[in-house]
């Protein structure tokens, strides 16, 4: 029998499967009101990656929930792979993983529960390489699989890295390679897997993390279903700064510009872009280029606003208002 493949059994895959970020916007508009007495250090207010209360002691508690439908078709690997994606909103804030439980959607009548089984196999392996443990989660019966997780760590509020601490005047680093949308939308369409864009989704953003809090960066943000572009967009509009990129020195995961050139391009890739585009100047930047840019990533790294030893510098923040070559996202 042919092994099944996972991503068939999903309209969407990983978080290029998100709600558009100019809709999700329009929706939760409104919404800001923070519960009488709470001390909310993060909220809804700029889309940051967990939201933040301070407790009794200062310590801020940081809580995060991130699921979505098959990315890869190996069961394991997805697991893995929701695990990390999951626990990064955690290190984007410069915060350490306390616990977490599971989030799962499980189409019984059409998929074996033995490969639920290993898709939670991969995110419980993933939770105890990141030293966190996996107490419980909720389930039910659904038409497409899904899996993630909800994370709870804690942060010193001093130290904790927001996407609205941006100023003008700092190099902009990023650590993971972009490319692994356009190759996990190949990886759906024709089952070529790479196992350059599942190394690069496994990996933990822990490392990175804590060298950036250690380095003095106060502003970071993880790139995942809104693209490079989109989160740095986030970042620069809610820091009222500009950010400029060279698209020359941006990394890409190997096999990404053949797969964009054989049409593997996700849709959220191209609504991110349509999002972004009226705040962008690119002049002599190709259009294949920005696609790559706003690739809906999967897990995907840090977006540091500052040096992190080892991570390429992509760019620099500049004031609003600014103009410039390359690619500009301005928000003035």
């Amino acid at each position: 029998m042919e092994p099944m493949r996972l991503t068939q059994f999903a309209r969407g895959g990983g978080c290029a499967c998100k709600i558009p970020a100019g809709e999700l916007e329009e929706i939760i508009a409104g919404l800001v009101v923070p519960a009488p007495g709470a001390d909310v250090l993060v909220g809804l207010d700029d889309g940051d990656d967990a939201a933040a209360v301070r407790i009794e002691g200062g310590v801020a508690v940081l809580s995060t929930a991130d699921f979505f439908t098959p990315v890869v078709d190996d069961a394991y690997d997805w697991g893995r792979i929701a695990a990390a994606n999951a626990v990064s909103d955690i290190y984007a804030m410069g915060g350490d993983p306390v616990m977490a439980i599971n989030v799962v959607a499980w189409p019984r009548e059409l998929l074996p529960t033995d490969l639920l089984r290993e898709v939670l196999r991969g995110g419980f392996d993933v939770a105890t390489q990141a030293g966190f443990p996996v107490l419980g989660g909720h389930s039910i019966d659904a038409p497409e699989p899904i899996y993630g997780m909800a994370v709870t760590g804690t942060a010193d509020p001093s130290t904790m890295m927001r996407n609205d601490a941006a100023e003008p005047g700092l190099p902009i680093s990023l650590t993971k390679p972009l490319g692994v949308g356009v190759l996990n939308n190949r990886h759906k369409a024709t089952g070529e897997v790479s196992e350059e864009a599942i190394a690069s989704m496994v990996a933990l953003n822990r490392d990175a993390a804590r060298a950036a809090v250690a380095a003095g960066v106060r502003a970071a943000t993880d790139v995942t279903g809104f693209g490079l572009l989109g989160h740095l967009y986030k970042m620069a509009r809610a820091s009222g700064v500009a950010a400029r990129i060279d698209a020359a020195a941006v990394p890409y995961v190997a096999g990404a510009r053949e797969a964009l050139a054989a049409g593997h391009v996700p849709g959220g890739s191209r609504r991110n872009l349509d999002w972004v585009r009226p705040h962008l100047a690119a002049e002599g930047v190709g259009e294949e280029e920005l696609i790559l840019l706003a690739d809906a990533q999967t897990s995907g790294g840090l977006l540091v606003v500052g040096e992190v030893p080892g991570a390429p510098i992509v760019g620099e923040t500049v004031a609003a208002g600014s103009l410039g070559s390359g690619v500009l996202l301005d928000v003035s």
